[in-house]
């Protein structure tokens, strides 16, 4: 069994404790580093294939040759999962980090006698926390609130390339717990429509349909594809669209999507009540079918690792 996880660094494994990135990386010095973040179910990586095409879309734009495949790539993270699995319970889930930069800034090179190349790091972390912090909120719903930070557009820099470069979602969760020390950030673009919330993806119900923003100024998030596809399966239509603000008072449901959290409620908006102020049946509907189809109930796990925590887990954003 091994004593340590370890972590997949430019090619070779390192302890987790080992795995650092040099302050000379573009990665601090620009936040020029993209990054994934996967999760399994019982033990098996949810999409990975989906999220590591999204990360070389985003190489191929911002033109970081990493040195590998995409095959390669996905190789060195079955292999970089297998070495760390005995380190996990049977029963508990984890995510999967890829980190990715061009590596350290070209002036530095005195300092790296072995040569420059990018930084690639990919690593496992148990879901306890993560996941057991949303025990509370899938029985009460999260409390939504339209932030005067906006998303950055596209033609500044491109949200469907994720990217570490993600101050404004924090400046965005600040001044959602400055409104209610609960909420979670909701986004709007530079015209006033919704975009996401500070990594996670957002829907609308009305009447029985989903509506969702427009993949313009947004993540195409990998969870929030496979809640339309399950919508589709399950007969519920699904709009991509422009939504303002009066879009989502008006609404019946409203809920999050994201890697760790799959389907979350929310049940106010900007300190109003969302339809009657408690989780949906659209939400039922997709939250069951989501645990279905991953065959793990996502709001029992989430209780059970908030009990192994102690019931000490607090979030309050995704």
């Amino acid at each position: 069994m091994a004593q340590q996880r370890q972590v997949y660094h430019s090619g070779k494994f390192v302890p987790e404790s080992e795995a650092t990135v040099s302050i000379f990386d573009n990665a601090l010095m620009y936040g020029d580093m993209l990054f994934e973040m996967t999760r399994t179910y019982k033990g098996i990586p949810f999409r990975l294939r989906d999220h590591l095409e999204r990360l070389y879309n985003g190489l191929k734009i911002i033109e970081i040759d990493c040195g590998l495949t995409i095959d390669e790539m996905e190789a060195a993270t079955l292999e970089t999962i297998e070495i760390n699995r005995p380190c996990f319970p049977e029963d508990l889930d984890f995510q999967i980090m890829h980190n990715v930069s061009r590596g350290p800034r070209p002036e530095y090179f005195t300092i790296f006698p072995e040569g420059m190349q990018p930084t690639i790091t990919i690593n496992c972390w148990p879901l306890t926390w993560h996941v057991g912090a949303y025990a509370k909120p899938y029985d009460t719903g999260v409390k939504a609130i339209i932030t005067n930070q906006q998303s950055i557009p596209a033609r500044y820099l491109d949200p469907k390339i994720k990217n570490r470069s993600r101050i404004y979602y924090q400046v965005a969760m600040t001044q959602a717990h400055h409104a209610d020390p609960d909420g979670w950030a909701l986004l709007t673009d530079e015209d006033g429509y919704l975009t996401e919330g500070t990594g996670c993806n957002v829907f609308l119900v009305k009447n029985g349909e989903l509506f969702t923003p427009e993949p313009r100024n947004i993540l195409r998030g990998v969870t929030r594809q496979a809640v339309m596809d399950l919508a589709k399966e399950l007969g519920i239509p699904c709009h991509e669209c422009n939504l303002e603000q009066y879009d989502a008072a008006t609404a019946d449901e409203i809920f999050y999507t994201s890697t760790t959290m799959a389907v979350m409620p929310a049940t106010s908006l900007n300190g109003l009540p969302v339809g009657d102020g408690k989780p949906g049946p659209v939400v039922k509907t997709l939250q069951d079918a989501f645990s279905e189809m991953v065959g793990v109930d996502i709001i029992a796990q989430a209780k059970q690792y908030n009990e192994v925590a102690g019931n000490t887990v607090q979030r309050r954003h995704p």
